[in-house]
């Protein structure tokens, strides 16, 4: 099996196996597969507005030609030089033209597919972790040391120190989506050009809450049992084009936060003390509703909630087309649920 975790991803991202050409990039961090995408993709070509070195297909439409790939990989560029294929991985299976393209001499062509959520059971990710020529590699929210690491590289560049409550603040408040944190890092830093230092007052005239794309208002809605907030704010969600598998996501870390904090309040820990302690931090105007949501739910009923949501996710890859209708059901489900406490 080959599924890269912790530094061998760093390792293999700085210098990517030429013996495994075939690459999946998955996980609930749209952002960080972007990224990582971007990096490969840019390693692995000359010019990435050639439409001779990079090509890009859509998975569902893959999925109906799963050859289409193999025979792409296997294209020789009439004037030379390296290709890359760009696959956009949807709700169908290609995995099929993944199992051929594995056992084939792939030269001078890298294939990076961007995935979403994938299930240990997914076909795609089954068949790129059982290739010996394929890798597979999960993209999720930044640690609090990951986030350290891009915040440092970011003022680095801009020549900039940053006061440590500021520091503690810019931190709460990114995370979830590597491209969203890093955008809110460079409008900091195009902010406070000119500084030696970048204080609180800086970050809190410029950092949105990065951390859920704006979604905190829908999931506390949720939980805090506000069926009417959640309508109101899912609508505002969609009307501003987010999709609506991005606020279910936000829900499910959601659920297992308030999961981990119920047993800890259950085992004695006050709620004032949990909701000033972990990561990422709660921002201050979030304590209220989400103190409410542990009196309403407790760890047994988060349990259900967490295997609702899950089912929510799979049932939206499975139907796109309705993919805001569940997960607005599911929303407002929780929130109705929220009003029977225990």
């Amino acid at each position: 099996m080959v599924a890269l975790r912790g530094r061998e991803i760093d390792a293999f991202l700085a210098r990517p196996d030429a013996g495994r050409p075939i690459i999946l990039l998955y996980g609930p961090d749209a952002g960080l597969v972007r990224e990582r995408a971007d990096a490969l993709i840019a390693s692995a070509v000359d010019d990435p507005n050639d439409p001779f070195s990079l090509v890009r297909l859509d998975g569902d439409e893959l999925s109906a030609e799963p050859s289409r790939l193999v025979d792409e990989a296997m294209t020789v560029p009439l004037f030379g030089g390296r290709r890359a294929i760009r696959v956009r991985a949807g709700s169908r299976s290609f995995a099929s033209g993944i199992d051929t393209l594995a056992e084939m001499p792939v030269k001078d062509c890298r294939v990076v597919i961007e995935a979403g959520e994938l299930r240990p059971e997914s076909p795609l990710r089954k068949a790129c972790e059982r290739a010996k020529t394929a890798v597979a590699i999960g993209c999720y929210p930044d640690t609090e040391r990951d986030l350290a690491r891009l915040m440092d590289d970011e003022l680095r560049l801009a020549n900039l120190r940053i006061a440590p409550d500021a520091r503690a603040t810019l931190t709460s408040l990114l995370g979830g989506d590597r491209q969203a944190s890093r955008n809110e890092l460079r409008k900091l830093t195009l902010y406070a050009h000119g500084k030696s230092e970048v204080t609180l007052d800086d970050v809190m005239a410029v950092v949105a809450d990065a951390s859920e794309l704006k979604l905190d208002p829908i999931v506390d809605a949720a939980f805090a049992g506000k069926p009417d907030i959640v309508e109101t704010e899912f609508g505002k969600a969609m009307v501003a084009g987010t999709y609506p598998g991005v606020i279910i996501s936000a829900a499910q870390r959601q659920a297992a936060w308030l999961h981990k904090s119920a047993l800890a309040v259950a085992e004695g820990t006050p709620v004032a003390t949990v909701l000033d302690s972990g990561f990422p931090r709660l921002h201050f105007s979030r304590k209220t509703s989400v103190e409410i949501a542990l009196r309403n739910f407790s760890a047994t009923r988060l349990v259900g909630i967490i295997e609702q949501l899950a089912t929510a996710a799979l049932d939206m890859r499975k139907q796109p087309a309705l993919a805001a209708a569940i997960a607005q059901r599911s929303l407002l489900s929780i929130a109705a649920g929220a009003k029977r406490r225990g």
